[in-house]
């Protein structure tokens, strides 16, 4: 019967986290990091966008950012069947969409064995909805296709703003030495001289690398930092700040670059995604809250708010841009 054939077909399919996961696997395996700068040039730094003008966040920003290099997208939007539709366009016949996720919330209430009094308890489940870039839909307005480039500042005014930006923060970083890295113990940072750097792009991108694991502090965010080198906790926690600092850099048009391809960190990230195709996107969510407090303190949030109401009503109910379950 077609029912039963559905309901095997949907059981055979991948779920959205293993469809997400396995996608950062194949780019780990092929020695690349996914969520180092997929720009061309400074003035594309960028977030991906929704149809509304909301910046996606967490898993969904990392994910699409990896999906539109891969493919050639330069343009970093991306809308629904149903919102192209109400903007006039097309998707083309053949195109593929790509997944966003976002968590739905519920409850439910049982009666307690014990007590024989209700009991209600919170769960979140992962949804997903499609998504198709602009440059696969014909007949969009030019602002959706052809958006203007963000302005690129001067080396010497860029190199002020980054370090207010990192002064902004008000933590103890400590210049001298060869080594980039943050004491929890102590609360404090190591740098070296920006001189000693390749460029002054990869001391503020290394900076904002260590930032994003000073935010771990008890004080601070609350993340487990007293990791030994090559533990899975570790890996995840250098994780966190590898994508915090990507994030941050596409809000103050900063490349990370911080650990390039280095062996063993892909090494012990692809361990950790094999093990776990959940672990990516409790990773992710907490690299966007290190991201957000990292721009807060500076006050450099970006708009977190649709643009175009009517557009969004217009395609459909949408749901939030994105961030993954921050608690295991």
């Amino acid at each position: 019967m077609p029912y039963y054939r559905t309901r095997a077909a949907a059981a055979a399919r991948p779920s959205p986290a293993q469809t997400i996961t396995a996608a950062l696997i194949a780019r780990l395996e092929a020695g690349t990091n996914p969520w180092r700068k997929p720009w061309a040039t400074p003035a594309e730094l960028a977030r991906p966008m929704r149809a509304c003008g909301q910046p996606y966040r967490g898993i969904n920003a990392i994910y699409l950012w990896l999906i539109a290099e891969a493919r050639g997208y330069t343009v970093q939007t991306w809308m629904t069947y149903q919102q192209a539709a109400a903007l006039g366009g097309q998707v083309r016949r053949g195109e593929a969409s790509e997944i966003a996720i976002f968590f739905k919330s519920y409850e439910r209430t049982r009666i307690d064995d014990a007590s024989g009094e209700d009991v209600t308890s919170r769960h979140r489940v992962m949804r997903a909805y499609h998504v198709f870039n602009v440059a696969q839909i014909d007949n969009l307005p030019e602002r959706f296709t052809r958006p203007p480039l963000r302005r690129v500042a001067p080396a010497e005014e860029h190199r002020a703003e980054v370090d207010a930006f990192i002064a902004a923060q008000g933590a103890d970083i400590r210049i001298g030495g060869d080594s980039a890295h943050y004491v929890p113990a102590r609360d404090f940072i190591q740098m070296p001289r920006w001189q000693d750097f390749e460029s002054y792009a990869l001391y503020g991108s290394t900076a904002i690398h260590e930032l994003a694991h000073w935010t771990g502090h008890k004080s601070r965010l609350g993340r487990e930092l007293q990791n030994r080198f090559g533990s899975p906790d570790y890996a995840r926690e250098e994780l966190i700040a590898e994508m915090a600092s990507a994030m941050v850099g596409a809000d103050i048009g900063l490349p990370a670059g911080h650990l390039d391809n280095h062996a063993a960190y892909l090494a012990s990230w692809l361990k950790l995604l094999r093990d776990d195709d959940t672990a990516v996107f409790k990773a992710a969510a907490r690299a966007e809250e290190a991201a957000q407090f990292l721009l807060n303190n500076a006050d450099k949030m970006p708009n977190d708010h649709c643009q175009n109401l009517g557009l969004m009503a217009a395609g459909g109910t949408i749901p939030p841009a994105g961030l993954a379950p921050t608690a295991g």
